[in-house]
């Protein structure tokens, strides 16, 4: 028998931070990032935390990723997998509660429950380990025997191709599905369930959930609002 799904983002979705970010960081404290492209990474990353002019996360994001693939040819297979495990004993519990009780929820009720994340395949796989996932998709970085090579098979392109993927290997039915997601890479994915959910979305997916009409939940310290669409606001449900 075909049974439901709920598919998750997880980096900013059910772990409080990126475990992308949480990677890169422990491979530059082991020695395998330049003190220089670390530095890059540290400056872009407090110029979006002090919100300074024409900082965002994204411009962010786009430096720590640039130093890290820069970075790939000097790393082993081996190394990763070490960084990932610290990356995942640290932050495998730093959890939203709303999300990770609607996992436990959902799997009572006999859903299949996947990711699908633009992290590192390495350490999805732990934290799908940890929270009873029934399949996930990662980020992969090619091997060639003991050196990534530099190629990347990216989780965060595509999502709704990713999800297919996932519901055929599984044998799930769309009647009932969930999906989680906090940004506009989620979108795509979130448009083939019946029940999308933007979770703390930014300022883009939140648009598109507006004109969607999608249901939209944030979580702040120990407070969870959910907010109902009331023509072309949003209200407290």
């Amino acid at each position: 028998m075909q049974r439901p799904f709920a598919v998750f983002d997880i980096d900013g979705t059910l772990i409080r931070w990126q475990l992308y970010h949480a990677i890169v960081d422990e491979l530059a404290r082991q020695g395998h990032i330049s003190k220089k492209g670390y530095d890059a990474i540290r400056h872009a990353r407090m110029n979006w935390k002090r919100r300074a002019p024409g900082a965002s996360f994204k411009t962010y994001e786009a430096e720590l990723i640039r130093v890290y693939v820069d970075s790939l040819s000097n790393l082993s297979p081996t190394k990763l997998e070490e960084a990932a495990k610290a990356a995942f004993e640290e932050y495998k519990d730093q959890v939203y509660t709303y999300t990770r009780d609607l996992i436990a929820e959902l799997k009572a009720k006999d859903y299949l429950i996947f990711a699908i994340s633009g992290s590192h395949a390495e350490v999805v796989s732990k934290m799908a380990g940890h929270y009873g996932f029934d399949d996930f998709i990662g980020t992969e970085f090619v091997s060639n025997k003991n050196q990534l090579t530099g190629e990347v098979i990216a989780a965060y392109h595509d999502k709704d191709l990713s999800l297919k993927k996932l519901v055929n290997r599984n044998n799930a039915t769309y009647s009932g599905s969930f999906a989680v997601g906090d940004s506009l890479s989620d979108a795509k994915m979130m448009e083939l369930v019946e029940n999308p959910i933007a979770f703390n979305p930014d300022a883009d997916l939140l648009a598109h959930a507006r004109q969607k009409g999608w249901r939209v939940v944030v979580e702040r310290k120990n407070v969870i609002y959910q907010l109902g669409k009331d023509g072309n606001s949003y209200l407290l449900a």
